[in-house]
């Protein structure tokens, strides 16, 4: 298999994934500042010009991580990631699957007015006030859910898990993390995982951050 990826974007759940599942993929690294994502020969594989990408052995591919999530999950049902059809917990994954990418949008948001705007002046302090407030909200409510349960599916750890492990990555570059102990608890219990240390030590190095923290500007 082939993982078209980014260091530290969604494309890390896919190689979390593949970690958990002792699955072997080749990675191919990318880049959003050079041109890369718009070559011809990359749309080909991701119409969207987006990563994740996943080519598997047969010749299909797969983008958009939540799909892959849960198709690797339902290919592979012996590891337990996914919650069949059938069973009680069914609607809390799918649940937690979605929200994990709602999330995620919240963030992309806040990376476009951080990073990606050419000049500083173009980013707008009330857009990066009101996104920031809203990424704080999609935490917070993980958080509750975490206050009585170790993982986002009562019954144990799952790919809905994995999905949300990108955006507890990269909160910490907007939030302060204190108000948030659950969370920070459960960063603590993904970390001690082996397949998430494999992915991390696969990831590569982030282009994205210069700094530690972004606050919410004030003017």
């Amino acid at each position: 298999m082939i993982l078209h990826h980014i260091a530290l974007s969604r494309s890390f759940r896919v190689l979390f994934t593949l970690e958990e599942l002792g699955l072997e993929a080749d990675l191919k690294y990318y880049s959003v500042l050079d041109g890369s994502l718009r070559s011809p020969e990359f749309l080909q594989i991701s119409p969207a010009g987006r990563v994740p990408a996943l080519e598997f052995d047969d010749g299909r591919v797969m983008f958009e991580s939540g799909p892959i999530l849960q198709f690797l999950a339902e290919t592979h049902p012996e590891a337990n990631l996914g919650r069949p059809v059938d069973h009680s917990e069914r609607a809390r994954f799918l649940e937690m699957l979605s929200l994990s990418e709602t999330i995620s949008c919240e963030l992309e948001m806040l990376n476009m007015q951080h990073l990606f705007l050419r000049e500083p002046k173009d980013a707008s302090a009330t857009v990066i006030k009101l996104n920031t407030l809203r990424f704080r909200a999609g935490l917070r409510a993980i958080d509750a859910i975490l206050a009585n349960q170790d993982w986002l599916c009562e019954s144990g750890f799952s790919a809905a898990d994995i999905m949300m492990s990108f955006n507890i990555l990269v909160a910490p570059y907007f939030l302060e993390m204190s108000e948030l102990p659950n969370i920070n608890r459960y960063r603590e219990q993904l970390e001690e995982r082996a397949a998430f240390r494999r992915a991390r030590a696969k990831d590569g190095e982030q282009k994205f951050y210069d700094r530690d923290f972004y606050p919410v500007p004030t003017s």
